[in-house]
């Protein structure tokens, strides 16, 4: 049986364990510490958002920056459809209806017309019954490409609503060599176990707003007032990073270019392979980008029309890939069609739900071997040639 090929695994750098037996070394086990300051630090400099908070999730960090945007039960947030449920689920966790919002093709992100449409529905009171302006607007860059920003900033701007940027598959991803999470109010990131660089699971919340960052610290730590004695006048979460888990993150940070760029190797050798089927009747997409965009390709995606590809279905080539111990994933079911969110206001035209259903993720770890590769493509030339 062959050893299974993950769609996206950790890869150490090999400078993990210095930071973590300096931690061990200098006894700084406890949350908090050298590690945590280095990596927040270190996280600014690489992604030019002048404060960051590093904590325990990229689901906490939105929780936090909603909670700052002062979300409350009945209020409305704008959330991109074709996501993870972590975009999503913070929302709900403050009492607040989530209005989703479909994707455009150009990046498979949040459509800023259907964006401002849905905005125009709260304004109006259509959705609620009294007229109500979104408390904050959430678009995520999905596998890597960044969203349309720019359009999506100045519709925010016009109607005065702060954007939360959902960055976590999107670390040094850019727009015009702007990082990702440097264009909202808040930018959001994980170091979860498959992203571009893990801490085993982490966060991190950025913002050009210090007094913020500062709240945000202050709530993550269970909001412990300044007092001699445990005294608390808000309340709080247990959502800090640890010193541990953050000298994990300060070795990955170090080789995170390194692996960008062994992923976007990874993406281009697929599109190599899928366009060269063209002469043979197939017809399989794949993402790319927009003028001055760059895609860390955390993962590497395809779209297949079974009527434009002799019947073969992204499902079909899953289960093929299973049987040989390959893992591969759909692309992301729409929140608005998850059953947790039933009858929850959605807007769009319905591409998320095309993307859905024809779409796959390819294995795309940056530690991918020539073996795995080997393996990888000979399956696909077993179902395509």
């Amino acid at each position: 049986m062959s050893t299974k090929i993950f769609l996206s695994s950790p890869h150490m750098s090999g400078s993990e364990q210095r930071y973590i037996r300096e931690a061990f070394e200098t006894n700084w086990i406890a949350p908090l510490g050298p590690n945590v300051n280095g990596f927040e630090q270190e996280l600014q400099e690489y992604t030019g958002a002048p404060f960051a908070a590093a904590l325990s999730a990229g689901t906490a960090a939105i929780h936090l920056a909603l909670i700052l945007l002062d979300v409350k039960p009945g209020d409305l947030v704008i959330c991109q459809s074709f996501t993870f449920s972590a975009t999503a689920n913070p929302i709900v966790y403050q009492g607040a209806t989530p209005v989703f919002v479909d994707s455009e093709p150009d990046t498979w992100n949040m459509d800023p017309a259907s964006m401002e449409t849905a905005i125009q529905a709260c304004l109006s009171g259509s959705l609620t019954g009294t007229p109500k302006a979104p408390k904050a607007i959430i678009p995520v860059h999905l596998y890597g490409m960044p969203a349309k920003m720019q359009q999506i900033n100045a519709i925010a701007e016009k109607y005065g609503i702060p954007v939360i940027e959902d960055a976590a598959e999107a670390l040094g991803s850019s727009i015009h060599g702007k990082k990702c999470g440097t264009f909202g109010k808040f930018g959001i990131l994980s170091f979860n176990g498959n992203k571009i660089i893990t801490t085993s699971g982490g966060g991190a919340l950025l913002s050009d707003d210090g007094s913020l960052i500062e709240k945000a610290r202050f709530l993550a730590t269970q909001a412990r007032d300044s007092a001699p004695h445990y005294q608390h006048s808000h309340i709080g979460y247990n959502y800090r990073m640890s010193n541990i888990v953050a000298g994990i993150g300060r070795g990955q940070l170090e080789v995170l270019d390194g692996h960008m760029e062994l992923r976007r190797k990874n993406f281009k050798r697929y599109k190599a392979f899928f366009e060269s089927l063209q002469s043979k009747g197939y017809s399989i997409e794949m993402l790319n980008e927009p003028e001055g965009y760059k895609s860390n390709r955390w993962l590497s995606t395809i779209l297949i029309e079974p009527e434009h590809n002799k019947g073969i279905t992204a499902e079909s080539l899953r289960i093929v890939f299973e049987s040989h111990s390959i893992e591969t994933r759909p692309l992301w079911k729409p929140m608005h069609l998850q059953p947790v969110f039933e009858g929850t206001p959605y807007f769009g035209s319905g591409l998320s739900e095309t993307l859905f259903k024809n779409g796959l993720c390819l294995p795309s770890g940056s530690n991918l071997t020539q073996e795995e590769a080997g393996r990888i493509f000979n399956v696909l030339e077993s179902v395509f040639i």
